[in-house]
Order: structure tokens, then sequence, then C-alpha cells
């Protein structure tokens, strides 16, 4: 039987194994169920509670008539589930449960009414001591009720013990001011976690419960009078959220095992290393708790074989690499430390250090080759060197085998990645130094000579590293090497070391400027490209301060010498409005109709005619033809939500000879965001397909910011959109969680969050290898972090920057001031506050590198072969909407080949594309011209012709006067909208540029020509290609060609 993990799942185990537990034997088989649940979920109140309440039922079966079991089986059972046995359970259970500050009353309340069930059964006089006694403890237990416990109590005396009354009441008012101090100081935790459980908010919950956990951990350390019971308070908590909505944190059960470490003292011997135990059952896939569960093993003293069948176990269950290797290594880490521990206290020593020997280099060759196998090539080690530095320490110490572990250490030397890093030098370093040390110890005497006192290794460490041209943090190289031979070495030597310094220095002064320079120009050619896009953007959104019109799908025209006059007032129409009140914003959602029952072949024109008494008609939403073909459905947007209040009159109306439905649109539409990224209209109607009938989907235009990812869902009833908004929260793919709720402008806030409350804080120049962790670890030293992102490639490896979030700007200001342009692992780190942008003009997706048959990665290729290597596996993708974004255009060109780059351009229709190979770039210029794509026409060009290209308007309609709209057949549930499959080319011809035009020939991975000096030089090229045209069945044959002679290459390579 799989054990299930956490409380949820074990709560539904036990239910559904209830349901057959009919007789004794299942019963007890269920009873024994329980308790292992609680041995996995010790602290959790729902498992206890349905425990207990479980063996009342049971000893109300056994004594009952009706209940089903034989006379034998009822009395064993009243044997077994015995009111005492009963009563021991709850007492068992409260035990547990009972510094629960916010929720233990639940269980206190069951258990109390039992016994005074009991009391008013048996009316003995031990039963109200007893119970007496039970509430004189609770009282002096800090739980939110405490008030409701106090009157109970006394109500309790009165009836039963009214003598008492009086000393007992005034024994528990003079020792309630500590407890109710107690409950005070987290009664607001308390009270923010329960307004965010009762609206359903689960993020509110994981971020008070976070706050409340730190801030009762530091409550226990300073509390020095009752320490124990400030740290069974702590307990207490971390209980609640571990069994609750932190079941499968990593970072909460790492901070409470760190909490039980601290201050054993205060715990049960074994409550350490079951939480260890328990905490890689839940979060088996983090290295570091399986470290501290073998490090808990060691000091309880387990045996050799125990602790290796931890590390097997962790092992076996083969989900250690889900996040990359660093999670393997800590694991490894933590167990080949146990092993060169072992082998140095061991009394047989030869025997026990051949089996650690084994037992380390078996580590080091399991992650090469797990290496390997996730990442490929691309794998070189461990940039930390955690498990060769152990293995070095242990032929240093345990073997004493030194020249051996200096042979490793030169070898590693020689490894670039390990090379290049300034923190690989330094633990060599002191890895000599540590020797010299122990061997001058050892050597001590009248014949020591002043060269044994010199550390002649440990300076040619260094002298080798000063040498090296492409070390990270040369700087500190040369600084370590001057100090060190200034302390140790002859005066011979460091004036040899002073004059190589002062070389490699001038060398180092080079690059730096030339590294500054490369940058600033890099800067200057990122924001040259993109200034005019974000200038074109800024003046279309400019418009009159309302949303784009594309954005809207509005169909209304403009005449063309209003659109020139426009243009060519551009800076009057600006400064106007500079000057006169901008009108009311936008009210999309308040301002729609429904309208339905129109007839069949009416038009849009006519609608806007019929309601223009009424209001100015400013868009249509939908326009829906009916499955019959006699009706249309239509969700009208008027300019105010007065004209759409207006419209209303016209409900039960007639249209010709249709009697219309006018109702209001609110709450018709559903703002939808965090869905996939490669989501379209297909995706979200499938999406959506249980909750009801979708009249349309409207998606942003992506020209100023094309990182938006969001789209409006109108529904035909308020019902289904209801419906929809009930997914909110949903987890899609596995890690997005859809955002679904209704639109609603009212409660649009202004801009808030991290980066424009100056808390995110970007950072540059990132290895490769970092993780969150990591990133955590450097920056929490200056605040709390309460988020990292670290942005990947399709590799999964790091782009070299992140973002983190900090609480408050004073911390980020703080890790700004501190962390920027220091050195973190073999880089110079570039820390900086994120500034707010709202101009995102592309999206651009990068591949890993992909590699050629010679091992050269593209970017090396490309600098051997060229741009026109690079141009010839080029092609620009025109005649897209400017709603559709990177990653589904990514999906629709993967199938041709392998894409290196793509770079997103929403506010010129289309994206360029860089494929691996020049085949699969023609392969996919070929087949995607004239291709029919959601409704708009494809093709294919060269980069050059999508910059002077513009986007298609989002609403369907290209730049060019839209016609008067019809309505769309089926826009229900039913409606089957287009699709990245099933490519439809139209019969049109390719498009080529003529033989005898001068000019780039675009597309197809062609290379464009190269730029000639005068027009004399062009001459005799231009006679050399003049000739008659090509036809299609020739330029066919061309292409064929040119793909067999590159299927040759590569057979060749």
């Amino acid at each position: 039987m799989a054990i299930p993990v956490g409380e949820d799942n074990w709560q539904s185990y036990l239910e559904e194994a209830a349901r057959t537990a009919t007789d004794l034997e299942h019963s007890v088989n269920l009873v024994e169920l329980y308790k292992t649940s609680l041995i996995e979920e010790p602290g959790s109140l729902k498992l206890w509670l349905a425990f207990c309440q479980y063996f009342s039922s049971l000893r109300a079966t056994s004594a009952g008539a009706e209940s089903g079991w034989s006379e034998e089986e009822q009395a064993i059972g009243q044997e077994v589930f015995s009111l005492e046995a009963e009563l021991e359970l709850w007492q068992k259970g409260y035990t547990q449960v009972k510094f629960r500050i916010g929720d233990s009353h639940l269980f206190w309340d069951k258990w109390i009414a039992i016994e005074k069930d009991q009391l008013a059964t048996s009316k003995q006089p031990e039963t109200v001591e007893r119970i007496t006694n039970e509430y004189k403890s609770r009282l002096t237990t800090p739980h939110l009720t405490w008030d409701e416990t106090s009157q109970a109590f006394s109500s309790f005396l009165s009836e039963h013990d009214q003598s008492a009354w009086e000393s007992s009441m005034k024994e528990v008012t003079s020792s309630a001011q500590k407890t109710k101090a107690i409950i005070t100081a987290r009664d607001p935790f308390e009270t923010r976690i329960n307004q965010a459980t009762r609206q359903g908010d689960l993020d509110s919950q994981q971020k008070i419960m976070l706050e409340y956990l730190e801030w009762e951990t530091a409550q226990s350390w300073k509390d020095q009078e009752d320490p124990q019971l400030a740290a069974e308070i702590c307990s207490g908590l971390y209980d609640r959220a571990l069994a609750g909505i932190f079941a499968f944190d990593e970072a909460v059960w790492y901070g409470y095992i760190s909490f039980l470490s601290a201050r054993p003292q205060l715990h049960a011997p074994e409550k350490l290393f079951d939480a260890a135990r328990r905490a890689v059952q839940h979060c088996p896939s983090s290295g570091r708790l399986w470290a501290r569960y073998i490090i808990c093993a060691e000091c309880a003293e387990f045996s050799f074989e125990e602790v290796e069948a931890i590390k097997n176990s962790a092992i076996e269950k083969d989900q250690l690499c889900n996040n990359g290797m660093d999670n393997l290594i800590d694991l490894y880490q933590s167990w080949c430390g146990y092993v060169k521990r072992t082998a140095m206290s061991a009394t047989d020593g030869d025997e026990v250090a051949e089996m650690a020997d084994a037992a380390i280099k078996s580590c080091i060759d399991d992650v090469k080759a797990r290496g390997k196998a996730l990442h490929g090539k691309d794998f070189q080690g461990d940039p930390k060197l955690r498990l060769e530095r152990i293995y070095m320490q242990f032929l240093a110490e345990v073997k004493d085998a030194i020249p051996q572990a200096r042979s490793l250490w030169k070898k590693l030397a020689g490894i670039k990645m390990y090379a290049d890093t300034y923190e690989f030098w330094t633990r060599y370093y002191t890895w000599e130094m540590s020797i010299f040390w122990s061997e001058l110890q050892q050597n001590q005497g009248p014949s020591s000579i002043a060269s044994d006192r010199i550390p002649s290794l440990a300076t040619e460490v260094l002298q080798k590293a000063s040498l090296r041209r492409t070390i990270d943090w040369p700087e500190k190289v040369l600084e370590l090497y001057t100090q060190h031979c200034n302390d140790y070495e002859s005066p011979e030597a460091l004036r040899k070391c002073l004059d190589s310094v002062y070389r490699s220095e001038k060398g180092v002064k080079k690059r730096r400027e030339r590294e500054e320079q490369e940058q600033a120009a890099a800067y200057a050619a990122y924001y040259s490209t993109i200034a005019p896009e974000v200038q074109v953007a800024a003046v279309d959104d400019g418009q009159n301060g309302n949303k784009r019109k594309h954005d809207s799908g509005a169909y209304e025209e403009e005449p063309a010498e209003v659109s020139a006059k426009r243009q060519k007032n551009k800076q009057d129409d600006t400064d106007a409005q500079s000057t006169t009140s901008l009108p009311g914003k936008r009210d999309r959602e308040n301002s729609t109709t429904i309208v339905s029952n129109l007839p069949g072949d009416t038009t849009q024109s006519k609608v806007r005619q019929y309601f223009k008494d009424y209001g100015h008609v400013k868009n249509f939403t939908a326009f829906v033809k009916e499955e019959d073909g006699n009706s249309i459905t239509a969700l009208i947007e008027f300019t105010s939500s007065s004209e759409a209040e207006s419209a209303l009159l016209r409900d039960q109306k007639y249209f010709r000879e249709h009697q219309i439905r006018v109702g209001s649109g609110h709450d018709l539409t559903v703002y939808v965001a965090n869905y996939p990224p490669a989501a379209d209209e297909k995706y979200i109607r499938e999406l959506f397909q249980d909750c009801g009938e979708i009249l349309s989907i409207r998606w942003p235009s992506l020209k100023v910011n094309a990182h938006r990812r969001f789209c409006y869902v109108s529904f035909r009833d308020q019902e289904a959109a209801a419906k929809a908004t009930q997914k909110d929260g949903k987890l899609l793919d596995g890690k997005y969680n859809l955002l679904s709720k209704f639109s609603d402008p009212g409660q649009k806030k202004d801009r808030e969050g991290a980066v424009a409350e100056g808390r995110e804080v970007h950072v540059a120049n990132l290895d490769s290898a970092v993780v969150e962790s990591d990133v955590r670890d450097i920056f929490s030293k200056y605040g709390k972090v309460t988020r990292v992102n670290i942005p990947r490639g399709f590799s999964g490896k790091s782009r070299g920057f992140c973002f983190l979030d900090f609480e408050t700007k004073e911390q980020a200001e703080k890790a700004v001031a501190e962390l920027n342009n220091t050195k973190f692992r073999h880089q110079i780190l570039q820390v900086s506050l994120s500034k707010v942008s709202k101009v995102k003009t592309t999206a651009k997706t990068v591949a890993s590198q992909a590699v050629d048959a010679d091992g050269d990665s593209s970017m090396e290729t490309g600098k051997k072969n060229g741009a026109e290597d690079i141009s010839a596996r080029t092609i620009a993708l025109l005649g897209l909407p400017d709603t559709v974004n990177d990653a589904r255009v990514q999906k629709l060109v993967e199938p041709f080949g392998a894409v290196v780059r793509l770079v997103m351009q929403p506010a010129h229709g289309g994206a360029v594309i860089e494929f691996a190979d020049a085949a699969s770039a023609g392969k996919a210029a070929l087949q995607l011209n004239s291709v029919k794509y959601e409704g708009y026409t494809l093709r294919t060009g060269s980069p050059e012709e999508l910059r002077h290209a513009k986007a298609e308007r989002g609403d369907g309609q290209s730049a060019a006067k839209p016609n008067d709209r019809q309505a769309t057949q089926g826009g229900g549930a039913n409606r089957k909208p287009a699709t990245t499959s099933g490519f439809m080319p139209a019969p049109s011809g390719l498009r080529r540029p003529a033989a005898s035009r001068p000019g780039p020939k675009r597309g197809l991975g062609f290379a464009p020509r190269k730029a000639v000096a005068s027009a004399a030089d062009s001459a005799p090229k231009e006679a050399a290609n003049a000739g008659p045209k090509k036809s299609n069945a020739d330029f066919k044959a061309m292409f064929l060609a040119s793909g067999a002679v590159s299927e040759e290459k590569k057979k060749e390579s």
C-alpha cells in the first residue's frame, strides 16, 4: 500500500476506507490506519478530531441493538472501545493540538462536551474534579476563545461545585494575565488569517502565515521568562501550517527543522528526527531536507547501514534531479561528510578508509553521469566542487595521500569552468596553505631550515592564477598574490611578484575599459532600435485618453482627410489635451447591452441606425448568428452607461418582423489572465466549455507591451460567467494559476507591486548555475525576500539575470548599495532597482544554442560564417494581427525545424525567426506563405520588409477600410475557431523578385546581396544576372537542390 502524504490525502483515504468498514474486523483495521495517519501527521487537528469521533461512533455501535454486528462482535467491541479508552484518546489528542492557539478550541469543545455528558449520566464527584482540573489547565493554555472557556467554567462550577466557585475563579483570574497577554499579541495575525480563509484567498493566507511564523520564531527566542511555553506555542503554529497550507512547502519544513535543532533542550529528543523524516516524505525532491535527515540520524547514533538506507531511499525516489543537480549534490555532500567522519573515527582504519574512498568516488561519478544525462555535454561538473573538496580533504586527512589530492587539484585547474573563477583559486590556495601549516607543525625542530618555512606550492598556485587572462575577478587574485608574497616569500620572489602584478594590472585595466565600451554600445544599439516604435505606440495609445481602437474591436471608420489632418496636427492635439479636461474612463462593462433575436440578415450598420435615438453605438463586442441562421445575438457597447440604460427601453420591441430582447451586459464578461502563453481562442473555449456558451473572446493589442497575457471572455448569460469565475485559481499545465474574475473597471487599481513601489531589484551578470536558494541566501541578509524570479532558456539554464522582491523599499535600496559590483561565485554582480516601464514593444525567445556536427555552438558558427549564414537561416513572418504573442508564433513555426531565435514585433504585425539551418528556413518560407491563420493571410519575407510593415488590426480587420460586418456563424460553444494546425495554402504562387530587378531576395533563407560601391561596379553583375525569368518549376528545383546540398553536407560532417 502506498502511504498517503499530507493531511488532506490521509483524510480522503480514511473516508474511503470507512465506507467498507461495516464489521468489527474492518473497523479495527481502520482504527490502525488512523493510528498510522497520526504517526505521519501528529499535529493534524483534522485527523485527531476524525479519529476520536470515529472511536466514539464505534463505542456507540458496540452498545447498540441495531448495529449490524453479531453478539460476539458487540461483546469484543464493548471491551475494546470502552469509555475509558475513548476518554484517554481524547486526552492524547488534546495534548498534541492544545498549543494551536487559533483552532485548538475546535477539538477542546468536542472533548469537554463528552466529559459533561458522562457527568450527566454518572453524577460522580471524581468526574467533577477531573473536569475542573481540565478547565483550569485549559485556562492556563493560550487559545483564542479564552473568554468563552472562562465563562463555561464559571457556569460549570455554579452548577456542580458552587462552594468552590469563588476560590477557583480567583485562581483563574490571578494566573490569566500572562496567558491573555500572549493571546492579545497574536490576535491580529489570527484575525487576518481567519478573514483570508473566509474569503477563500489562499495567497493571502500563505503570506500572513509566513509573517506569523517568522514573528513567532523570533518571540520564542525573546521569551526568557518561560522559554518552554514559547517553544511549544511556536511548534504548535508550525504543526498547524505544515498540516495545512504549507504541507508540501520545502522552505517551511526546513525552517521547522532549523527551529527544533536550534534549542534541542526544549523539545523531546525524538521530535527533531521525526520532523526530518516527515519532511522528506512531503518534499522528496529537496536535497537539503535529506541532508538534515542524515545529520539527525548521525546525531541519534544510527548504524552505518541505517544511515546508508536513508541515502538509498532518497536516490530510489528519483526526484532529486527534478530542478537541476543541486538537490542531488546536497544529499551527496551530507552523505560524503558522514562517510569521511566515520572513517576518521574508525578503529580498523585501512578497511573503513577504502570503503569510504569508494563511497565518495561513486557519488562524484554518479553526479557526473546524471548531469550528462540531464544537461548533455553542457554539464561539466559542480561549479562549487562540493564533493571534490570533501574527497581531497579525505585524501589528506584520512589516507595521508597528499600527492594524490594535489594531483586532483591540478587536474581541476586545467578545466576552464573552474580555472576562470577567483573562487576556485582561493580554495586551492587555502588548501595548500592548510597542508603547509600542518607539515610545518609536524616538522618543527632544530633541523628545520628557512626554506622549509616558505609555502612555495601556495605561491605557485597564486602565480598561475595571476597569469590567467580570462579569470572573472583578476583584481582580487592580484591583491591576494601580492599580500601572500609580502607575508611569506623572499625579497627576490616579492620583487618578481610586484613586476608581474604591475604588468597584469595594465592588462586588466584595458580589459575593463573594453568591457565598458561594449556594454555602452549594446545599450545604445538596443535603445536606438526601440525608440521609434515606442514613440509611435505612445501616440496611438494617447488618443482621447481611451484604449486603442484595435483593442476594442471597433468598426467605426474615419475619413482619409481627417486621418491625414490628425497626423499633421498631432502635436497641436497633444497640446490641446493638456489644457482641456479628458473624458471619463471607459466603462465597457456597464455600458454594454446584450441584444438577441435580431434578424439573421441584418448588418451592424442597420443595428447602429436602430439604436441611434438612444445613444451612440461605440463597438460590437459580439455579433453572432445563431445555429439556425434565423437570428443574431449581439453585445453592443454604447458610449456611456446612461445610453446603455436608455437602450433597454427597446426590450420586447420589434426590429422589422423580429421581437428583440435587450438586456444589461453587466456580469457577462470575465477577465481571464495567467493562462499558458501559447493559449489561443480554441484553448480558451475548451477551458470554459463546461460553463456555458461563449459569445466572444477579446484579446489585447501587444503593440506597446508585447508581454501582455490576458483576454476578455463574454458569455451569453450571467450564470455561465459566474461559473467561469469559479475557475479562478485553477492550476493549468502544472504551473499557471488561472485568474478568472468578473470584468469590473471600478476595481482596477493604480499601478502597484514591487516595481512601482521600488521593492524589486534587478541582478545582472549572474552565474548560469545559480538557483533560487542561492539568491535568497545572499540577499536575505539585507531584508525579507518575498519573491525570486530567475528567467531560464529552453535548456533550463539561467539567462544570466534575475529579479527579486523585498518586503520594503528601504531593504531593496540597502541591498543595491551593499551588493552592486560585488563578487558572487565567479561573477561581478550588477545590482540595481527595477524601473517601471509600460513599453515592451518586442518579445524575444532565444532557444538553447544549437550545436552543429563539429561541436560548435550556433553563436560560434555565426561568428565563423558571418552575417550571410544568419540571414540564410532567418525569415520574417508578416500579416499577423497585433494580438498574437511570441509563444503562439513559436508553436506555429516549430514543426518546420529547430528555432534558434524568435523576435516578435506586434507593432509591425510579424516576427523575425532564425532557424538552426537554411533548409528549415526555406521550408517554412514556402509553406507559410499565403497560409490562412486565425482569419488572417500570412506571408513570408525578409526582416527588412517586416521593418516597414504595419500590423493588422486585432479585430480581424486590415489597415484598409473594413466592410460592414456580417454576423459570424455559431458564436457559441460549438463554434470552431481557426487553429494553428491544418494549414490551407492559397493557390496564389510564391512571391519572389524578378531576375532582372536588383535588390535583396526575400524569405527562403537566402542571404542578402552585398552592397555595391558604385553603379559602374554593379553593371557587370546585373548583366550577368540578366536572362529569362525562371518559372515556378525552375524555382522549386533550385530550392530542392539547395536542400539536397545541405543534407549532403550534414552527412559528410
